[in-house]
């Protein structure tokens, strides 16, 4: 994918989770990008190819975006912090409306983008218990497998109730009460109190 095709994907990805992707046609594209229909189409198809080549472009640029944390010479409470202002990011950008258009007109690229939001969710949590576990800041008698199940399953869990508004669901107040309420059930007490540091640390950098 040359930088120009790239530039475009991006743009249109964030297009249509702006608006949803039914509602956005190739004339809007060809107008956000400032081009014409004929020059577009000598870069893609149809509609149908350009929404598989954001999708797919979405995947890749995530999954780097995961492993860039896990490369990252900091303790497990740190890397914890790192995870989960990501996966914030990521789940702002959650539009109902381009979720519902990919599960209905799309239904194989809104499985492999759940499943691989879902996967990477679960790999990051649970790499992160282990790496605490290592480190003597979490329990030594965690179950890694069943704790990254329940905690992905409480994130996707809140995002497909009505309980929560979107805002409410990516504001800090709430990331913060889940945040330490994940915290409390898998550090020990050295854990804990580096979590506390930093923490305020975070939150100082927030009011700053």
């Amino acid at each position: 994918m040359n930088e120009e095709f790239e530039n475009i994907i991006t743009r249109v990805t964030e297009l249509y989770f702006q608006y949803g992707i039914k509602s956005v046609t190739m004339d809007d594209v060809a107008r956000e990008l400032g081009m014409s229909k004929k020059t577009l189409y000598k870069y893609i198809s149809n509609k149908d190819e350009l929404v598989e080549y954001c999708m797919n472009s979405l995947v890749e640029k995530r999954d780097c975006e995961f492993k860039e944390i896990e490369d990252e010479k900091v303790n497990a409470i740190e890397e914890l912090f790192m995870v989960n202002e990501h996966i914030v990011k990521m789940l702002k950008n959650y539009n109902p409306s381009t979720e519902y258009d990919l599960k209905k007109y799309y239904p194989h690229l809104y499985e492999k983008l759940r499943e691989f939001r879902r996967g990477n969710m679960y790999e990051a949590v649970k790499n992160n218990i282990i790496k605490g576990k290592q480190e003597g800041l979490y329990r030594g008698d965690l179950n890694e497998d069943i704790i990254s199940r329940v905690h992905v399953s409480r994130i996707e869990n809140s995002y497909a109730n009505e309980m929560f508004g979107i805002d409410e669901l990516t504001s800090w107040k709430f990331i913060r009460e889940m945040f330490i309420y994940h915290v409390h059930g898998i550090a020990k007490e050295e854990g804990i109190k580096i979590f506390y540091e930093k923490l305020k640390n975070f939150e100082h950098k927030l009011n700053t």
